[in-house]
């Protein structure tokens, strides 16, 4: 028995100790990602934090928390990866912006009717949290995966990551619709803050999660050792030397070009991604599908990721990361298509199923193959670059859909114009040299 269990967690690359840690991660902070930032906050932002505000000043002003946010963890990203390079402090600095996104979105228990600045403040500090621990926690990748199993572990992390963020979802969409059963107060008569307690218990459960589940990475997954690298001050301020480090790095990421390329192809492929992300919801309401399809969609997309992230990685080893991005992104192509035509709620759930299918292996293997084309000892460097076009690919797609809907007045024709960010990221991703990009990485490693 035990040779079988083994063969079969070796196929999902969760058969070291430490593979399983890393991984678990995405377990952890996908509850934030869902519940936080997709499913629950958003509403309660818009009818309970934001009460008394019309409708489009409450969406206003979360969009510009959102957008305040990720400006300027994209904008810190960069230097923070290269102290911790320099430092060999990525579990430290991992750890510091965690504890910063477990306690605002712990403080969000105590957000009330009209609290929307206390709301958005919040939201911007676990957005600044929760994103900047991805650059130190997508920077260890490279160190816990051989280069033969990088792929699978890498979407073995966003299938645990959908499997535990489906669950907690789950688990509070329960006890926010069916509060009795749970014992929480329920009925008519209830006070403010009875009525939104379910909800708010969701959040502070996100908390919870979020901490309890990043223990074993903490434990099990070991600190990258720190490098100086020839003719570098061996004991130099680590703000300075990442300073200084960071314009080295900037300069030579034009100089790794296939990682450069693949970064821009990223950058716009995982726009029209984050973009049918975004306006899924939207679009199905407007359309007329109703709130109980649209939250079984977002169920769905969690659990019918977990097998084909697994699967995606295994593709990946058999036909190459780059070949099954390619192969996501036509899916995504035929999604737009689709949901131009998309009238039902049935064909909501479909497109959903196609979403849940390819979303995680698609960008699981952008960040894996990244990991393989960058040299080991300034992951923290390049993942912290890496984040910066990850956050900004949330720009141009939106900008768009506005545009078309602004000329056409069709939202239907915007979803279709969506289509474009596939197509020509696809073309730069058709260009990325592979191999070169992963031997100018290799020969980087050996010279320092």
């Amino acid at each position: 028995m035990t040779p079988q269990k083994t063969s079969f967690l070796e196929k999902l690359a969760l058969h070291r100790p430490e593979l399983r840690a890393w991984a678990m991660y995405d377990w952890a902070n996908s509850a934030f990602m869902v519940v936080i930032i997709t499913a629950i906050f958003p509403i309660y932002f818009a009818k309970v934090a934001g009460a008394g505000l019309a409708p489009n000043v409450a969406t206003s002003r979360f969009t510009a928390a959102t957008t305040i946010g990720l400006t300027i963890i994209a904008l810190l990203s960069p230097l923070l990866g290269s102290i911790a390079d320099y430092a060999a402090a990525k579990k430290k600095m991992l750890g510091i912006f965690l504890a910063l996104g477990v306690a605002s979105v712990g403080m969000m228990f105590f957000i009330q009717q009209g609290d929307w600045l206390l709301a958005a403040v919040l939201f911007v500090i676990s957005n600044i949290g929760a994103n900047g621990s991805f650059v130190f926690y997508d920077a260890l990748l490279p160190h816990v995966a051989r280069p033969d199993e990088v792929n699978r572990v890498s979407t073995a992390g966003y299938a645990l990551g959908y499997l535990g963020s489906g669950m907690l979802l789950a688990l509070n969409l329960a006890w926010i619709q069916k509060p009795e059963w749970f014992g929480l107060p329920h009925g008519p008569g209830l006070s403010p803050s009875d009525a939104t307690l379910p909800t708010r218990l969701a959040f502070l459960s996100v908390a919870i999660w979020w901490l309890l589940f990043s223990i074993p990475l903490f434990r099990k997954v070991p600190e990258p050792p720190a490098l100086v690298e020839p003719g570098e001050p061996r004991r130099e301020h680590p703000l300075r030397a990442g300073m200084r480090r960071l314009a080295a790095t900037f300069r030579q990421l034009r100089g790794y070009r296939q990682a450069f390329l693949l970064l821009v192809a990223f950058l716009i492929y995982n726009d029209g991604i984050g973009t049918i992300i975004r306006m899924a919801t939207i679009y199905g309401t407007e359309v007329g599908i109703g709130q109980g399809s649209l939250i079984a969609s977002i169920l769905l997309v969690q659990f019918i990721g977990v097998p084909f992230a697994f699967l995606f990685g295994m593709l990946a080893d058999r036909i190459s990361a780059k070949k099954a991005i390619f192969l996501g992104l036509i899916v995504y192509a035929g999604i737009s298509v689709l949901g131009y035509y998309m009238k039902t709620a049935t064909h909501f759930l479909v497109l959903a199923l196609l979403v849940g299918m390819v979303q995680g292996g698609t960008q699981a293997l952008s960040r894996s193959l990244f990991a393989s084309m960058i040299p080991k000892q300034h992951s923290g460097e390049f993942f912290g670059f890496f984040g910066v076009f990850e956050k900004f690919a949330g720009i141009f797609g939106p900008a768009t859909v506005w545009l078309v809907i602004r000329l056409t007045g069709s939202t239907r024709l915007s979803i279709l114009s969506v289509i474009v960010f596939f197509v020509i990221g696809a073309f730069l991703l058709l260009r990325v040299n592979v191999d070169e990009g992963q031997q100018q990485a290799r020969a980087t490693e050996q010279s320092i």
